[in-house]
């Protein structure tokens, strides 16, 4: 059965998007959300994305 991207509810900091990514690619948080902040930093539109992943993607069902 294929992962489906989700965000997170448990361990998430802002909206859980991050960790949804995480979880889907099975590697860890801190990575994601480090080339993250970089993504911010170097191009501004990284803020952009990261807002529509929060709006567009789902969280993940209770007791996932």
């Amino acid at each position: 059965m294929r992962n489906k991207l989700y965000r997170v509810r448990q361990g998430k900091i802002i909206a859980g998007v991050c960790g949804g990514i995480a979880k889907y690619f099975d590697i860890d948080p801190k990575i994601v959300r480090l080339l993250c902040v970089a993504l911010v930093a170097a191009y501004g539109s990284g803020l952009l994305v990261y807002i529509l992943f929060a709006i567009f993607v789902p969280k993940e069902p209770k007791g996932y």
